[in-house]
């Protein structure tokens, strides 16, 4: 399933299909289930407490950063192949750093969808 966002003025690409976590496990070395999981928890709790008290407690820590990094990094690569084959070149060539609360959003509605089934379970 393909996405293109737009990012900073800036069309970016994004790919999602049954290779792409096993793409994540072998480039990141890491499970990208787990870490969708938490990224989306994450991020769901940082959106719920904007404008609240809690609300810097609920902010986006070093790991979700760098888990939406990599997600983000996998997915346009499996895009556009012609990308660095390195994350941290592809994201020195990036004029803009990347908004996450504007692209993350787009980045786990593409992964849901792409893991939603099509088959009926039979009944037991």
């Amino acid at each position: 399933m393909d996405r293109v966002v737009e990012m900073n003025g800036k069309k970016i690409g994004l790919r999602a299909t049954a290779l792409t976590p096993r793409l994540y496990r072998f480039k990141i070395g890491r499970d990208m289930m787990s870490d969708m999981n938490k990224l989306k928890k994450s991020f769901e709790k940082a959106v719920d407490s904007k404008g609240t008290e809690s609300e810097e407690d609920a902010q986006l820590d070093v790991l979700d950063l760098t888990i939406f990094e990599n997600v983000a990094y996998i997915m346009a690569k499996q895009y556009d192949k012609t990308l660095p084959d390195n994350i941290d070149d592809w994201l020195d060539n990036q004029d803009e750093v990347f908004t996450v609360y504007e692209l993350l959003p787009d980045i786990l509605e593409l992964w849901q969808l792409n893991n939603q089934t099509t088959s009926i379970p039979a009944k037991k």
